[in-house]
C-alpha cells in the first residue's frame, strides 16, 4: 500500500449471526478473526464494519428477497435473538473511532451512501476483509472496482461457508481481477500500511 494513499478498511459482515449457532453460521470466521482484529486495532479510525441487516419480517422485503426470507424466516429480525446482527464483541471495542455501515443486501454500494461518504473523505483505496468470500465480500469487491477504487483484498482475512467456493473465489480474484486489485496477506499489508 502506498503510504500516501488515503485508504479505508472495509470489514465485511463479521457479525454474531454468522459466528454463533444459527442457520447462517460460517465456521471459518474464527480462523480469520485474529487477522481482522490486528488490522482493525492498528487502523481503527480507517475501519468501517459493514453489517448485513435482515428485514423485520419476510413481507417487509422486496422482490426475490421476500422469497429468500420466507425460506430463512428464522433469520428475520422478529425471530433472531436481539444483538445477533451486531459485529463480533472482539471488534466492537474499536467502535468508535471505527464505524458501522448497515446494508440490506450483499452489496454496500447500492444506495450510494457509502460511496458518497468515501468520496467526501477523498478515499482512493479500499482494503477488504471479512465474509463470506463468494457472496458479500465478492459484492463489496466488485462494487469497489466498478467505482474505481484501488482495491486490496486480504486473502488470509476472508472467510467463506464452503472450502470449494472460497478457494474458487480467491482464484477468480487473483486471476480475473489481477490488474484491478491486489490479493495479499494481512502481514504484507500491515508491513506496507
Amino acid at each position: 500500500m502506498n503510504g500516501s494513499a488515503n485508504w479505508r478498511h472495509i470489514c465485511v459482515d463479521m457479525q454474531r449471526m454468522f459466528a454463533e449457532d444459527t442457520p447462517w453460521h460460517v465456521p471459518w470466521m474464527g480462523g480469520v478473526k485474529d487477522q481482522i482484529i490486528e488490522v482493525s486495532s492498528r487502523h481503527a479510525a480507517r475501519t468501517i464494519f459493514t453489517r448485513f441487516i435482515p428485514p423485520v419480517r419476510a413481507e417487509d422485503a422486496h422482490g426475490s428477497w421476500k422469497e429468500y426470507y420466507e425460506k430463512w424466516w428464522m433469520m428475520t429480525r422478529e425471530n433472531l435473538p436481539q444483538g445477533l446482527v451486531d459485529v463480533l464483541p472482539e471488534l466492537r471495542q474499536f467502535i468508535p473511532p471505527a464505524r458501522i455501515f448497515d446494508k440490506p443486501g450483499y452489496s454496500p454500494w447500492l444506495d450510494g451512501r457509502l460511496n458518497v461518504t468515501l468520496r467526501n473523505e477523498k478515499v482512493t483505496s479500499l482494503v477488504i476483509s471479512g465474509g463470506e468470500t463468494d457472496v458479500c465480500v465478492l459484492a463489496t469487491m466488485l462494487g469497489a472496482i466498478d467505482l474505481g477504487y484501488h482495491t486490496v483484498v486480504l486473502e488470509d482475512a476472508l472467510c467463506g461457508g464452503a472450502d470449494e467456493t472460497h478457494e474458487a473465489a480467491l482464484k477468480i480474484f487473483g486471476d480475473r481481477f489481477s490488474t484491478q486489485l491486489d490479493l495479499i496477506s494481512t502481514e504484507a499489508f500491515l508491513a506496507s500500511a
